[in-house]
């Protein structure tokens, strides 16, 4: 049963556009879900950014899968939030984004450009089970000739694989699943929130065997942790096993408030790395150039090893600079 929670759910403060309640419920224990009507769904992305797409669509901001890493967590310092316990507990539902979007198709001025979905949050978080919004979304841009893609950790897609066979029919549509860390242990303690591993990699083959392309994003490699030639053949290996069809590598990057939070998960849980981050990442978000020339020529033969180099209509990467997106591995011990 939903509890309301205007005094006690909300935190204090917060101030949402559109806030219609603050719900808690016994399914998701901790965490708070801030409804807002939406005045628009359509997100356009800023002309200088380096991804192959203008257009979003993010049913929800905060994820339940509470990756480390994650690099959207500072935008939930723009509701007046934390970019660290607040985001994985905080979460804000768009619950009308469907009949928003649906007007916002039917006007004359769409031009029935890509439209990304998980470029900021996940789409199919746990949540999603709850509100169902991606149904619609998917249906509504589908029934109006729009392109769109989806990026997700979340298992819970193959709920909705029918439909995105039948928009596959009329539209081009492009799916990409995220898994990045091959050993189970440590993708539970830098994803607590996640599938794992397995979960995923049944993902993929279920997106195969319903003859949809499926990439995969392997991001972030993270150095020293998931970036050796043992790590990165396992996990590639298995990948092609499951039916992937491409994959796109990249190396962690760490921007704003995420570094902190990201470099105490390591003081706790590979204290010995620390001081190799600290220089690697001590001027700035990104690998040094060198370090992204050589995990590329690390990552390149086992791509052509496994037959996973097929071109897809939008390979997804996040915005970063094209050096990091490519890879000496500099000797910092």
């Amino acid at each position: 049963m939903d509890t309301r929670t205007a005094a006690d759910g909300a935190l204090p403060g917060l101030a949402l556009a559109g806030l219609v309640r603050s719900v808690r419920t016994p399914d998701f224990q901790g965490v708070t879900f801030h409804e807002v009507a939406a005045r628009s769904a359509l997100n356009r992305v800023p002309e200088a950014s380096r991804v192959p797409f203008r257009w979003t669509v993010n049913p929800m901001r905060g994820c339940l899968h509470a990756c480390t890493y994650c690099f959207a967590r500072p935008t939930h310092e723009y509701l007046e939030l934390g970019a660290g316990r607040d985001f994985e507990t905080q979460i804000v539902v768009k619950t009308n984004v469907v009949e928003v979007l649906r007007a916002e198709l039917s006007r004359r001025s769409w031009r029935r450009e890509h439209v990304a979905l998980g470029t900021n949050t996940d789409p199919y978080q746990r949540a999603e089970g709850r509100y169902r919004l991606m149904p619609g979304i998917i249906g509504a841009l589908a029934a109006s000739g729009t392109p769109l893609s989806v990026l997700t950790k979340g298992p819970l897609l193959r709920r909705d694989l029918p439909l995105l066979v039948d928009a596959a029919a009329t539209v081009p549509i492009s799916v990409a699943v995220s898994l990045a860390v091959g050993d189970t242990a440590l993708q539970q303690s830098l994803e607590p929130g996640t599938p794992d591993p397995r979960a995923r990699l049944d993902l993929v083959r279920a997106i195969a065997e319903a003859g949809l392309p499926c990439s995969v994003l392997v991001a972030p490699v993270l150095p020293w942790l998931t970036d050796g030639v043992e790590h990165l053949d396992d996990l590639l290996a298995r990948l092609a096993d499951a039916g992937a069809t491409d994959v796109t590598v990249m190396p962690l990057h760490l921007r704003g408030s995420v570094k902190p939070l990201f470099l105490q998960w390591l003081a706790r849980e590979q204290p010995r790395l620390v001081a190799g981050y600290r220089r690697l990442y001590g001027r700035g978000a990104y690998v040094p150039p060198a370090y992204a020339r050589w995990l590329g020529e690390r990552i390149e033969p086992l791509r052509a090893r496994y037959g996973l180099t097929r071109t897809t209509p939008w390979r997804p990467t996040h915005d970063a600079p094209e050096a990091v997106l490519v890879g000496a591995q500099p000797t910092l011990f």
